[in-house]
């Protein structure tokens, strides 16, 4: 592993744009209230060709241990347990605070090295915080304007002399490794996101599959904000493989128009871009409310965007009817999700653990037939006995001829089919088609991408046959 950097502060110090500098990218929300951050977000980062793991965290509130703040101290309390270093933020242009003091105590009492970032330095207005921060007893503080970038050459000055060596070790390691490893291809480790409605049991899932408190959680709804990614090794109890996995924890997604603040539109935004990278996307439901319209418009989305799709109903342990609920909830998804039957629909609990092996085990299934590639020959076989079994229609008498197919990409699989008048084929005929290679060739409920191309006609300057299907020749998705 890289060596680990932790972010520590009090909030609206800078924690998250010190992040999404030094990872280069905007992972992190930003916004001018505090107490945006509340779980720990992971990122690779790299400052002048020295490489690490920067953790973001949330911001040191002096608050109830029970109450959300102090939650979330915790979290951030944990996550200096196994790091290399930790970073503690203050604000120079707002000097030091009783706050910072607190923390500054609780920083000097662990065994580990501190790095003090006088954030906001640029300009006069900071000059007097820089001063002042040398009272917190933690040594000279690197004054630095994340948003800016001013000041990170001294940030890796005093970075190096704690992390440089071990990260000199692990790429030592890493070449040694890439020297003996088999070129074998992998599909790695598998992308799992978690999405739904606020309030399903999302972050506690998750924490029940890793057997730990990592993620924030409690009764109240839209905790999570960042979409969160942890790397874990799961055993599977059947096959006894240790596998891979990445688990990806989002944000709740309400209703369009019951979302109104900017941090949650953020927050939603984020999510749905966590649904990008990832290959796996669980649904997420609450078995005390059932499937609603909501849940439904987020499959489709799953769906649309490629990605592989399951539905879990959580809270199984407390389900009134379980069996009448299972099927009305099956039921719903067939007819709702028309452009993909059969979505793998599974009861579990986070709470105690039930059903979580199986749709784990479900997941990289799932994955392998949304990575797998058909041979053309046995595309073409299927094909044929396709349109043998159903002929494509005539529209006014005349034929179109569909000659053959071809699987072009995967993730998700996408096909290509080559005819002649393809423009009048019916919809009715291609979902004919695209249902026939899910359930013939081992796609199952994987969505599958299927485009219509007909040769140039050459006599036709208007249909031209490139581009979108407009007329004879061209192609249509």
């Amino acid at each position: 592993m890289k060596p680990q950097v932790i972010i520590i502060g009090r909030p609206n110090v800078g924690k998250s744009t010190l992040f999404n500098r030094l990872v280069g990218k905007k992972l992190a929300l930003v916004d001018d209230q505090p107490g945006v951050t509340r779980d720990r977000r992971l990122g690779d980062a790299e400052l002048a060709g020295m490489e690490f793991t920067v953790v973001d965290t949330a911001g040191w509130e002096d608050d109830d241990p029970d109450s959300l703040p102090g939650r979330m101290r915790h979290q951030t309390e944990v996550s200096l347990e196994g790091a290399d270093a930790a970073m503690f933020v203050v604000d120079a242009r707002a000097g030091i605070t009783p706050l910072d003091e607190e923390i500054g105590r609780w920083l000097r009492g662990q065994e580990l090295p501190i790095i003090l970032v006088a954030n906001k330095a640029e300009g006069r207005q900071g000059e007097a915080g820089v001063l002042e921060s040398y009272a917190l007893g933690l040594g000279e503080p690197v004054p630095l304007s994340a948003e800016h970038g001013e000041g990170v050459a001294d940030l890796f000055g005093a970075l190096w002399p704690v992390i440089g060596a071990a990260e000199e070790e692990l790429a030592a390691a890493e070449r040694a490794g890439e020297a003996a490893e088999e070129d074998d291809y992998s599909l790695g480790p598998l992308k799992l996101a978690i999405v739904g409605r606020p309030n399903a049991g999302k972050s506690t899932l998750i924490n029940r599959l890793l057997d730990e408190d990592r993620l924030l959680t409690g009764p109240e709804a839209g905790i999570t904000r960042d979409s969160i990614a942890v790397d874990w090794q799961w055993h599977d109890p059947k096959s006894g493989e240790t596998r891979d996995i990445r688990l990806i924890d989002t944000a709740g997604m309400r209703k369009k128009r019951n979302v109104t603040e900017k941090l949650e539109k953020l927050s939603v935004a984020d999510a749905r871009r966590a649904v990008d990278f990832a290959e796996v996307v669980v649904l997420l439901l609450d078995a005390t409310q059932g499937l609603e319209h909501q849940d439904l418009k987020i499959a489709s989305m799953v769906l649309e965007e490629g990605r592989a799709l399951m539905v879990a109903i959580n809270k199984w342990d407390v389900a009134e009817n379980p069996s009448s609920l299972f099927n009305g909830i099956k039921d719903a998804l067939h007819d709702g999700l028309a452009q993909v039957r059969g979505v793998p629909l599974f009861a579990v609990s986070a709470k105690t653990g039930k059903g979580l092996d199986t749709m784990l085990a479900a997941a990289h299934e799932i994955r392998d037939s949304w990575s797998k590639r058909v041979p053309t020959a046995a595309l073409n076989r299927w094909f044929d006995d396709a349109l043998e079994a159903n002929p494509p229609p005539a529209p006014n008498g005349r034929r179109i001829k569909l000659r053959y197919i071809t699987q072009v990409g995967t993730r998700p699989p996408r096909c290509v089919i080559f005819g002649t008048r393809l423009e009048a084929l019916p919809k009715s005929y291609e979902r004919y088609l695209v249902n026939g290679i899910r359930a013939k060739l081992g796609f199952d409920a994987v969505p599958v991408r299927v485009s219509l191309k007909s040769p140039k006609n050459p006599y036709n300057a208007n249909r031209g046959g490139g581009g979108n299907y407009s007329g004879g020749g061209g192609d249509r998705t």
